[in-house]
């Protein structure tokens, strides 16, 4: 056998698994924080949106000129600058010419780039066409100026800029978003005005304040009207750490009785707010809306029709409830997390990219003005040495016709520079001729003016702070405009209950014996009359209103509830209360109240106990329910009955066996849940037997009717008086043929 071979790794760098993968990791992380997601402070711009406007710079683009097709620039990009994906690439330029994506547009887009409603609705870019607005113009009119470093592009044949030469903080201006590893970058847009304002104010004082500063950047301003309702306290902290949110609203109108939406948040669009306030409105959580239209055009970029069914509905609790469960309201991050003149990610305030862009800035102006101190120069001692030829012509034009070395006799002859000699040289005889000796003086004198501007600009701090102030201002003027989002200062939106939502109107709710229950409009219903299923009927009913909350009361004692309008229509046969609540195995529903939170009810059960308690009490969205009435062995519990007044109101109890008893409803406790007192006397040797039927509450001026087979007897409250006992006394038997007793009711 052969002996296997070792592979030999000579040549080859040898690393831990661990090492090299952090190694990657971090390359890789470092690229992505550099050079794709976040901006250079200087420009405001990340790398694929500079290499998109210097390739159209160089295309012709500009503001003046005729658009190209839109594929002709993304393929200038990614060919010679930007390898990476057209699509991704195509998708930034698009973001740049879209005005309700960016405050200041870069590029004006022919064709279809999208809408607010849908962004991404663009044409591929072979059908759009582009070019650069008179924005950009500032972004690029001192690259030829010495302003920037150059460097090799992906492949190295080519040069690229390094940053754009920024007149204006465009960073601020526009702001931007971004993902880098480990970090985000989400800056606002601002109005140019505000920035120019703030600039100035921090070149005359340095020592200015974020707070002084945020006098004149009063906030963002985004590309929509819509209000911004974020305190001043909280827009100045923001500005203090770089870190924060800013809360913007839609703003609406009243046309007649309908409410129409005219500027919705930066990035929302109409069609997504249209879907969340139907599918609101198809789950019945907004009884307050009639309808929801569309009706944005051109000329009405927002227009959302919202139509209340009354007119008595309060626009601003409806659309305060909007804010709150809708993007009519919209919060946005923001961190200020940008690359510093020092190349590195940092999270700045206000100050400290207003400083920066300043000195970057100067900086700047003080390249193009040595950039332009070094052209006059050179072109004074060109001028010079022209002066001396056409001072010499005869004798110029003799050396160059008689001598071999020309150019040597000649710096000799006139003791010129080697640039000079060169350029007289290259002088056409013709053009010498035509030169005239107050011309050339002239430029001189001209040049001669411009350096001394230049050096004295450039000797002087105070000069130098003047010019970038003039030449701010001169920008603010041509690109400036009014702030478009509006600062309010508005309370934080509520959303409404969902009782608030619902309009009160009577019902009745009616549960069967088979436990399905239903809501019947009105008051005038007559349970009994409905059509139930096969093998079913009337088990109780509770009158109440929409608003109200519906409790049921299962063979157990225990209470479960509901909202009344979240119940099914009477016009079928309803829903099973066992699909919304779980009693437990083998126990049914027996009975059912409604009632305002403040209400008061007895709660009793067949074997002679009960108690006062509040409506809420029996209240609960637990789905198992809340245990309430404690029962014994064999007890079941009765239809409660409503308190109008403790004090004054009379409970009314019969038991099978015909006996009534009447006594004060203030002698039962108050209690929360519980067994109760005994309310009525029933004889040991009949409690198999004999028990309590029903309970009633008859107030004063209410009379009492006795439901006996098809038959009813009515009391009056003075008729009730015979039947007067102690609480837990036997009480009185009714007349010979009502001693059955089926029910009672009040009237």
């Amino acid at each position: 056998m052969t002996e296997s071979v070792r592979p030999s790794f000579h040549g080859f760098e040898q690393l831990p698994l661990r090492e090299f993968a952090e190694r990657a990791y971090l390359d890789y992380s470092m690229y992505v924080v550099l050079d794709r997601a976040l901006p250079f402070i200087g420009d405001g711009l990340k790398p694929v949106q500079r290499r998109i406007i210097y390739a159209m710079s160089e295309l012709g683009l500009g503001a003046a000129a005729k658009p190209k097709k839109s594929a002709r620039t993304v393929g200038d990009v990614i060919g010679k600058y930007h390898p990476h994906g057209d699509s991704a690439c195509y998708e930034a330029l698009v973001l740049m010419a879209q005005p309700f994506s960016y405050r200041y547009p870069l590029i004006d887009g022919q064709g279809n780039f999208g809408s607010s409603d849908d962004p991404k609705s663009f044409a591929a870019m072979r059908y759009t066409e582009s070019k650069m607005t008179p924005i950009a113009e500032m972004l690029l009119a001192e690259l030829g100026h010495g302003t920037v470093d150059w460097t090799d592009n992906f492949d190295g044949t080519m040069q690229e800029p390094s940053w754009l030469p920024a007149r204006l903080p465009h960073l601020l201006l526009n702001g931007t978003t971004g993902i880098a590893v480990g970090m985000a970058t989400d800056v606002p847009p601002h109005n140019v005005n505000e920035i120019v304002s703030a600039c100035l104010r921090l070149l005359d004082d340095p020592d200015a304040t974020v707070r002084d500063l945020c006098e004149h950047v009063r906030g963002p301003d985004y590309p929509t009207s819509a209000e911004i309702i974020t305190p001043s306290a909280d827009l100045l902290h923001m500005y203090e750490t770089g870190h924060g949110s800013v809360r913007a609203r839609a703003t609406f109108q009243k046309e007649n009785s309908n409410i129409v939406v005219t500027a919705l948040p930066h990035q929302v669009s109409p069609s997504k707010v249209i879907e969340q306030i139907a599918a609101q409105m198809r789950a019945k959580k907004l009884p307050w809306l009639e309808d929801i239209r569309d009706e944005s055009d051109h000329a009405n970029p927002v227009r959302v029709v919202l139509i209340p069914r009354s007119n008595r509905v309060d626009a601003e609790q409806l659309m305060g409830h909007l804010f709150a469960t809708t993007d009519l309201e919209k919060s946005y991050r923001v961190n200020l997390n940008v690359i510093g003149l020092d190349g590195r990610p940092q999270v700045k305030d206000l100050k400290m990219l207003l400083s920066e862009w300043l000195q970057f800035r100067t900086t700047t102006v003080t390249r193009r003005l040595t950039h332009r101190l070094e052209k006059v120069e050179r072109r004074l001692h060109l001028l010079d040495g022209l002066l001396i030829a056409f001072l010499n012509l005869d004798e110029v034009i003799r050396i160059i016709r008689t001598e071999d070395e020309p150019r040597t006799v000649l710096q000799a002859r006139f003791e010129l520079s080697d640039e000079q000699v060169d350029y007289i040289l290259e002088t056409r005889l013709r053009q010498l001729a035509r030169l005239e000796e107050m011309k050339i003086r002239g430029e001189q004198a001209e040049l001669e003016s411009e350096r001394d501007r230049l050096i004295a600009t450039l000797e002087s701090r105070t000069r130098l702070k003047k010019l970038i102030k003039d030449e701010l201002q001169a920008d603010a003027k041509k690109y400036g405009d009014a702030r478009r989002s509006p600062l309010v200062a508005r309370g934080a939106a509520q959303a409404l209950d969902e009782s608030d939502l619902v309009p009160s109107e009577p019902v009745t709710i009616v549960v069967s014996e088979k436990g399905w229950v239903r809501a019947a409009k009105g008051h005038d219903v007559d349970p009994a009359g409905m059509n139930y299923r096969d093998g079913d009927s009337l088990l109780a009913f509770a009158r109440g209103r929409t608003t109200q909350q519906v409790a049921f009361l299962d063979s157990t004692g225990r209470s479960y509830s509901t909202v009344a309008h979240s119940l099914p229509s009477a016009r079928g046969n309803g829903e099973p209360l066992t699909g919304r609540f779980s009693p437990a195995a083998g126990a049914s529903f027996q009975a059912v109240v409604a009632g305002e939170s403040d209400a008061r009810f007895v709660v009793a059960s067949s074997h002679g106990y009960g108690f006062v308690t509040r409506f809420e009490n029996l209240t609960g969205r637990q789905k198992a329910g809340k245990a309430m009435l404690s029962l014994s062995p064999g007890s079941t519990v009765l239809q409660p009955a409503a308190v109008r007044a403790v004090d004054a109101d009379r409970l009314v109890v019969v038991t099978s066996a015909g006996h009534l008893l009447v006594f004060p409803v203030a002698e039962l406790p108050e209690l929360d849940k519980g067994k109760g007192n005994k309310i009525i006397e029933i004889p040991k040797a009949k409690r198999g037997t004999e028990q309590v039927v029903a309970v009633a509450v008859v107030a004063p001026g209410s009379s009492l009717l006795v439901r006996s087979g098809a038959r009813t007897m009515t009391l009056s409250f003075k008729e009730l008086e015979p039947y007067i006992g102690a609480r837990a006394s036997r009480g009185g038997l009714l007349p010979r043929g009502w001693q059955k007793v089926e029910g009672l009711d009040v009237e």
